[in-house]
């Protein structure tokens, strides 16, 4: 296959109502970088990531080239780094403390644990959702339909603040918008009653996405068309691309990390809130304050990227 397969080397592994996948598609939108999409099913257990022997199976994943990156906060840092020209995050220290801020509120926080309790319990009696994975990151790998929907007084009451979002209302860059206005704006897509969410009670959180949302189409108009591929294709891909054994400038481990693991220890890697039922192994690459590498095993050699962050690194 050419290069044209995936522009960029860059495949993206999400489904579209995502709302963690949002994050990354619209970024790669709105900064026009090609890529290839390989949709998902949106529920488990995703035998396009098992064909890549990757054991982490949430939404969204990144691959560039044969490196994979989870979880979002370290994907959007990644492009950021990887096409610095036109980036959305701000050099000035002060913009970075509140885009830093804002986003461990809104990923980390308690911003899309309560939106996703604003979810009708109805819509969640369908048993294909009891592994919906944005569900199971709040609620566990049970369903508890008791808690689902339940919450609604306490979960409302976190889009109080955005009421205050006028339509002359800035923040420093889209990049803080992008990190802002993902839970909201899937919380307004889930034909939640409207006595609980509707553009009558938050007209300027409404204003808002619209607003966004243009911001959205213009950039579509402008960018690369968006390429399709399965997930055999992907794999096939990424199978005939070189380089992921070599070693690289970044290939270090901090000597002053508390781990105190050498290069070259086999570990593993798996989401904190979990435990290690979906964990990646393999041979420690690099080790970061905000990030590990490691080159798992299997056929292909992909140098697997996750940040410290929410995940869990233990000697196998």
């Amino acid at each position: 296959m050419g290069s044209t397969v995936a522009p960029n080397d860059i495949v993206l592994f999400n489904y579209p109502s995502s709302p963690f996948g949002r994050r990354i598609s619209w970024y790669l939108q709105l900064r026009t970088i090609g890529y290839a999409l390989a949709e998902q099913p949106v529920t488990m257990p995703r035998p396009d990531l098992e064909k890549l022997g990757v054991k982490y199976r949430r939404i969204p994943n990144l691959a560039i080239g044969r490196d994979v990156y989870l979880d979002t906060r370290l994907i959007l840092r990644t492009l950021e780094k990887k096409f610095p020209e036109g980036k959305l995050g701000s050099d000035k220290p002060e913009q970075q403390f509140v885009e830093k801020l804002l986003e461990k509120y809104m990923v980390e926080g308690p911003v899309f644990q309560e939106t996703a309790g604003l979810v009708p319990s109805t819509v969640l009696k369908d048993a294909t959702l009891a592994t919906f994975a944005c569900y199971e990151r709040v609620h566990g790998p049970e369903l508890d339909t008791r808690r689902a929907g339940g919450t609604t007084g306490e979960s409302s009451v976190r889009l109080e603040p955005v009421r205050l979002v006028g339509p002359r209302w800035q923040i420093y860059k889209v990049s803080s918008f992008l990190v802002t206005i993902w839970p909201v704006d899937w919380a307004t897509s889930m034909n939640m009653p409207s006595h609980v969410v509707s553009e009558e009670l938050f007209p300027k959180v409404y204003a808002w996405i619209s607003r966004f949302q243009h911001v959205l189409e213009d950039a579509a108009s402008a960018g690369p068309k968006l390429v399709i591929v399965n997930g055999d294709e992907a794999v096939s891909y990424m199978k005939n691309i070189r380089g992921s054994q070599e070693a690289r400038p970044d290939d270090v481990v901090d000597k002053k990390d508390p781990r105190a693991v050498e290069c070259g220890t086999f570990v593993e890697i798996y989401p904190s809130d979990r435990g290690s039922e979906h964990g990646d192994a393999g041979r420690l690459v690099a080790l970061a304050p905000d990030s590990v590498t490691i080159m798992a095993e299997g056929a292909l050699g992909l140098r697997i990227h996750a940040p410290r962050t929410g995940f869990k690194m233990t000697g196998v």
